[in-house]
């Protein structure tokens, strides 16, 4: 419960962290990125609040334009497969990439749907000359209790930032479903997994 409950937290944030242009993710550093971009999408959804009470399906709109060019889900599907990513073939992967981030987009509209005010407090960031894989750190600022790190992992791409991961309290959003699929393949194989995202995505779009 406790895991679910930070799951629905950390694709909140997730989607706070990668909010932003691909000209401006060419020219700011990982942190900064985050931080920017955070203050962007806080700020749509309070001058949306009205719209998005009266059409709640508004929110895919704005995952779509806002958050979905600075994420790469290939990277995301391959860690949620683990090895298993290099058993299935090139349209299998393909298949799988699709049906993953029809999940996750799903997953983080539902998050943005449910934002209810907590802060980020971001701690001190370190990177060396030449890195292409970083970790921003930070804190979810609760209003009770003691606050919860979250660790925003992004990548390189060309001269892109991307955002593949994060990890809260040192659980890794995507990694958390690779036990789930491998489960699932060593039943029936990747073909069913594929067939099951499909078939929920269609259900629940």
């Amino acid at each position: 419960m406790r895991l679910k409950k930070l799951t629905s937290i950390a694709v909140f944030l997730l989607s706070l962290a990668v909010a932003s242009n691909a000209v401006a993710a060419a020219k700011l550093a990982a942190d900064e990125l985050i931080k920017n971009t955070s203050e962007q999408v806080l700020k749509a959804l309070e001058e949306q609040k009205e719209r998005l009470k009266k059409d709640p399906n508004h929110v895919y709109k704005l995952v779509d334009e806002i958050i979905l060019p600075n994420i790469d889900f290939e990277k995301m599907a391959k860690l949620a497969l683990g090895k298993n990513w290099r058993k299935a073939n090139k349209s299998e992967q393909k298949a799988f990439t699709v049906a993953f981030r029809q999940l996750l987009v799903r997953t983080y509209s539902k998050s943005l749907s449910e934002y209810s005010g907590q802060k980020l407090i971001y701690l001190p960031f370190r990177m060396a000359d030449g890195d292409t894989e970083v970790t921003v750190r930070t804190e979810i600022d609760q209003q009770s209790g003691f606050p919860i790190p979250v660790d925003y992992s992004l990548f390189l791409k060309g001269d892109e930032w991307k955002v593949y991961d994060i990890k809260i309290d040192g659980l890794s959003l995507v990694t958390n479903y690779r036990g789930s699929f491998a489960k699932e393949i060593r039943a029936k194989g990747i073909a069913e997994l594929i067939k099951k995202l499909q078939d929920k995505n269609k259900q629940e779009s």
